[in-house]
């Protein structure tokens, strides 16, 4: 096309100059008239009709490639090929001018290329995250470190293209740099290593509720990155913790209470000490008309039948017997109630029992398991299980124990009054 035009312009008798001035002007005009074309046919067709074509499958991938981009900024590579491919013949006689549009050319397709290449890895997280090797395989922090050595490497060619020098020799140059770019590169390097024994270990994966006091990270893992694990926190705060402290420092991972099923309940109720008591026959008649108490109290009765049968002792004195206690039987009401609740998890560890008394009373903990881990049920589930065991606790003739309040102490020196001055 450039030696067509070239030809019109010889019949027409110009001044060579001229005439040489004009063919450039026009072969100019009509390279970035190439250009125009190139950039409209590869934006609004080729692109347009990839993204019809997308929208009409079912796959995700695609989906993922729109969204970051992809197909859009390789449109951006069209007019620099075609200013690339016609600039030595349109600048004839001016190859200063043409070597530089064209090593500009470059430049610019070197950029262009990195931010696909970057979008690609992007769309790449994208689908791998939605599958279930997420967990197990830092996919971002692979990404990451992917993407540093891309930009590397297109820095060094810049620079070659730039400083028309080979790439080995820029590379053989950066020896002797190797201290100032381990200082300045410290952070990526540590938190890559960190990445790597993280998900060789199993340690910490999206979707983790993990504990760091630390860091006042408590929340689940929204993202492993290449330097930093990012945290949303239950009030909804963000918490960036280093990836290498994850190694050097320890922190409490839930996923293993997520997987198991169960969710631990541990907690205890102080007992009064002053109103622990033996049980006598009317307390016991009255007991065994609670839910889950008969069978026990039946047996317990049969089995105290026979150590009095098989010891001689004297049956007048209550020390040489033994007899059920109130806080006794409250214990063994309290895990047969929770042996037959269904939201209690009966396989894993469960222990009702008695803690050593303090000044506060004698506390009952139960350490037992929910079948639900989700929080809120969780939470509600614990309440209902302590809101009856404090109910019940003065069927069985006992007190829960808390300290003395301003009401409590008004009432006993009200009380004091009423008794009027000793004589």
């Amino acid at each position: 096309m450039l030696s067509f035009i070239h030809e019109l312009l010889i019949p027409l008798g110009l001044g060579e100059q001229t005439t040489e001035l004009l063919k450039i002007s026009l072969d100019v005009v009509a390279v970035l008239t190439l250009a125009f074309i190139a950039d409209f046919v590869a934006k609004r067709i080729i692109v347009r009709a990839v993204v019809t074509m997308a929208a009409r499958t079912s796959a995700q991938w695609d989906d993922a490639v729109l969204r970051r981009r992809v197909v859009h900024r390789l449109a951006h590579l069209a007019p620099a090929i075609v200013i690339y491919h016609f600039a030595v013949p349109a600048l004839d006689g001016y190859e200063t001018w043409s070597a530089a549009i064209q090593q500009g050319c470059l430049l610019y397709m070197l950029f262009v290329a990195v931010l696909v290449i970057d979008a690609v890895l992007n769309a790449a997280v994208d689908i791998l995250s939605s599958s279930k090797l997420s967990r197990s395989v830092p996919f971002t922090s692979i990404v990451q470190v992917v993407k540093l050595i891309v930009y590397c490497v297109a820095a060094i060619a810049a620079l070659s293209l730039v400083l028309g020098k080979s790439p080995v020799l820029l590379l053989s140059g950066l020896g002797a740099m190797t201290a100032v770019l381990m200082l300045v590169f410290k952070d990526p390097i540590l938190g890559f290593i960190g990445g790597i024994q993280l998900s060789a270990n199993q340690m910490v994966a999206p979707g983790d509720w993990i504990e760091m006091p630390k860091y006042g990270a408590d929340g689940d893992v929204i993202e492993v990155g290449l330097t930093s694990v990012k945290i949303r926190n239950f009030d909804k705060t963000i918490t960036t913790i280093p990836t290498y402290a994850l190694i050097g420092e320890s922190f409490k991972n839930w996923r293993g209470m997520s997987e198991s099923g169960g969710r631990r309940i541990k907690r205890a109720i102080n007992i009064d000490m002053n109103s622990i008591h033996f049980c006598d026959d009317e307390t016991l008649a009255r007991l065994a008309k609670v839910p889950h108490m008969a069978a026990y109290l039946e047996r317990k009765q049969q089995e105290l039948a026979r150590w009095k049968a098989e010891h001689d002792t004297d049956v007048d004195r209550p020390s040489n017997l033994r007899r059920l206690t109130n806080v006794g039987t409250f214990r063994a009401y309290i895990g047969a109630y929770l042996r037959n609740h269904s939201l209690i998890h009966q396989e894993m560890t469960f222990l009702v029992r008695h803690l050593a008394p303090s000044a506060q009373g004698l506390p009952i903990e139960i350490y037992v398991f929910s079948r639900d881990t989700d929080w809120g049920r969780y939470e509600d589930l614990q309440a209902d299980i302590f809101d009856h065991i404090l109910a019940m606790a003065p069927e069985f003739g006992l007190s829960v124990y808390q300290s003395p309040s301003g009401r409590d102490v008004q009432d006993t020196v009200q009380m004091m009054r009423g008794r009027g001055k000793p004589q």
